[in-house]
């Protein structure tokens, strides 16, 4: 992510055709600095971009602009004045016009495209203010994220065999996090019997959590046996041992275990160009879901060669943005992302975090994809005084921070700390974002808000969360008046989807059913509201996204359903039928009626 990326020299290894305990061997060692040589050259641009170069119609981000018609809709501009219109235009990539009256935009550029909503309704698009779908990006297989939509096993099977045809012979359908068997009916995994009556000639792997376990089918247990057959593909790996339901097991967190092994071979056999097509279609998933910008925090830094006891979300964090920054040059990009750096060393001399500052620019790049600041920490939290001295670096340096946080003492070490760099170096401004904050008190509210800090507030717990096990104070913290937005934490321990977790905010209940946040509930104007317009802030956006206004980005999303008259148990479940970003349509399932 530096501001000038180097190219690379080319030496991309071919995607497989098949798989072979072999070429496990022959890649599993370098696989790590072989992924490094996937270089940021741009291809040449498409010959429709150079003719609206030509043209001169383009935006800002160098994209070409459409003149876009939207009527007959339920349009929530989530503005301050929350209006509800049934009209707007789009012009060079902005809303030119919004509510009766305009539409014609003002001229040139040629006809515009015409959209009857047929009375649907339709928001600024979805905002997340903590995610980590950089890793989702660089996932390998033939990864099948609607997995994270499922309520059942036969919804899993369904999406796995809908997969299939995509996929090349020897080649491994995957889906890695994101989902959780609380979703599902059966309150469990799928066995390997039920995999393969969905897929029965590709291997498939589902990997839960960041540790596992996994699941497999027959044929991937095969695979997996053949790679125990003969000698580990490294040294610290151990033996993948699927068991005759195709169980894989996980272990303790960050130890070398049958699961994380076998993500390890999948990874060992990832090519930039799997990265590319993954990259791409986490994009397409997220518009799916309306999910049109992202606060993407990474996860567990690990520079270097793979290795069998890194975690689902451990990526080299000088190389997994390689593949979005190569769609990007290319013109390929299609949702807005904003790129944070977590630093990981209880180093007392913090060196990874010096050379990050004194050597990357905060906030560079444009409006589809940038830097952002150091988040989700700066150092671990429990390392003591390097963790404060890594709080003074960033004060220092100008840079936002951000923590994320467990519990009462933890959001008071984090707030006491930010009171004493703020004395010192002055951050009021820098917009400090504290995410999770399970506890609260209005004192430390008090004190977070006089810092210019937010909340991020965490709904993520409606997946796993159990009752008295501290859920999320939506509705203290809403009435108290702090900066505040809503974060899912997606696509490790919860989905990417956004309609989950505002259903969660709304109802209280988790994913089996029970109560687990009483008295904490919104409504479900402030979910929206928190998920678009004051997440904006928190991307330092707020001008530019999160509403429905002339001069702003033209970023919408119309929804399948009516968010504000579904029952609530079915929030969870809208989709878009139609997705704007910058202007653009990336989304349409075709349920429109275009003129």
């Amino acid at each position: 992510m530096s501001p000038s990326p180097s190219p690379g020299d080319g030496r991309e290894r071919k995607p497989a055709e098949g798989i072979s305990r072999r070429s496990v061997f022959a890649t599993g060692a370098g696989a790590g600095a072989a992924l490094a040589l996937g270089g940021l050259t741009a291809g040449p641009a498409s010959a429709a971009d150079r003719a609206a170069k030509e043209r001169g119609d383009r935006d800002g981000d160098g994209r070409p602009g459409e003149r876009i018609r939207l009527v007959n809709g339920k349009i929530h501009t989530m503005d301050r004045r929350d209006r509800v219109v049934s009209s707007v235009f789009i012009e060079r990539g902005r809303f030119a016009a919004v509510g009766p009256g305009g539409g014609s935009g003002s001229g040139g550029g040629g006809p515009a495209t015409t959209i009857d909503l047929g009375g649907r309704t339709a928001i600024p698009g979805v905002i997340e203010s903590h995610i980590h779908s950089v890793s989702l990006a660089n996932r390998p297989g033939f990864h099948v994220a609607g997995v994270e939509r499922a309520e059942s096993i036969a919804d899993v099977q369904e999406l796995l065999a809908a997969r299939r045809p995509d996929v090349p012979d020897g080649q491994w359908i995957t889906a890695l996090g994101g989902w959780h068997p609380n979703q599902w009916a059966e309150r469990r995994l799928p066995t390997r019997a039920e995999l393969d009556d969905a897929v029965p000639d590709r291997p498939v792997l589902l990997y839960q959590n960041f540790t596992g376990p996994a699941i497999t089918n027959s044929t991937g247990r095969r695979f997996f046996d053949g790679v125990d057959d003969g000698p580990l593909p490294h040294p610290d790996a151990v033996k993948i041992n699927v068991a005759d339901n195709g169980f894989i097991a996980a272990g303790a967190f960050g130890a070398v275990t049958p699961a994380t092994t076998a993500l390890y071979v999948l990874r060992s056999l990832q090519t930039f160009d799997d990265k590319l097509r993954s990259s791409r279609d986490m994009m397409a998933y997220s518009a799916r879901v309306g999910l049109t910008a992202h606060s993407d925090k990474v996860l567990f830094p690990t520079p270097g060669p793979l290795h069998p006891g890194q975690l689902l979300s451990n990526l080299d964090h000088y190389r997994m943005y390689d593949p979005l920054l190569r769609l990007h040059a290319n013109g390929e990009t299609t949702i807005r992302m904003e790129f944070n750096f977590l630093h990981n060393q209880n180093d007392p001399q913090l060196p990874e975090l010096r050379e990050r500052l004194r050597n990357q620019f905060t906030f560079f790049g444009d409006d589809m994809q940038r830097t952002g600041g150091i988040g989700e920490w700066a150092a671990p939290i429990s390392a003591g005084d390097v963790w404060f001295e890594a709080q003074r670096l960033v004060a220092q340096a100008g840079w936002r921070n951000e923590n994320a946080v467990a519990n009462l003492n933890e959001l008071t070490q984090v707030v006491s700390a930010w009171e004493k760099v703020d004395a010192e170096f002055g951050i009021n401004g820098d917009r400090y974002i504290v995410h999770h904050v399970p506890v609260v008190t209005e004192d430390l509210l008090d004190r977070l808000h006089a810092l210019g800090a937010g909340v991020a507030m965490r709904a993520f717990t409606w997946i796993t969360g159990t009752p008295g096990a501290g859920g999320a104070p939506f509705r203290t913290i809403l009435d108290h008046g702090v900066k505040a937005g809503i974060e899912g934490d997606g696509v490790h321990i919860s989905t990417m989807t956004p309609w989950p977790h505002m259903q969660y905010a709304v109802t209280g209940v988790n994913a089996l059913g029970q109560l687990i946040n009483p008295g904490q509930q919104i409504t479900r104007q402030e979910a929206l509201r928190a998920f678009t317009r004051e997440n904006a802030w928190f991307l330092r956006a707020e001008d530019e996204l999160g509403s429905i206004e002339e001069g702003k980005l033209a970023d919408l999303v119309v929804l399948d359903r009516d968010y504000f008259s579904v029952p609530e148990n079915e929030i969870k479940r809208l989709s878009s039928v139609l997705t704007i970003v910058n202007g653009k349509i990336i989304h349409n399932t075709g349920a429109l009626v275009t003129r």
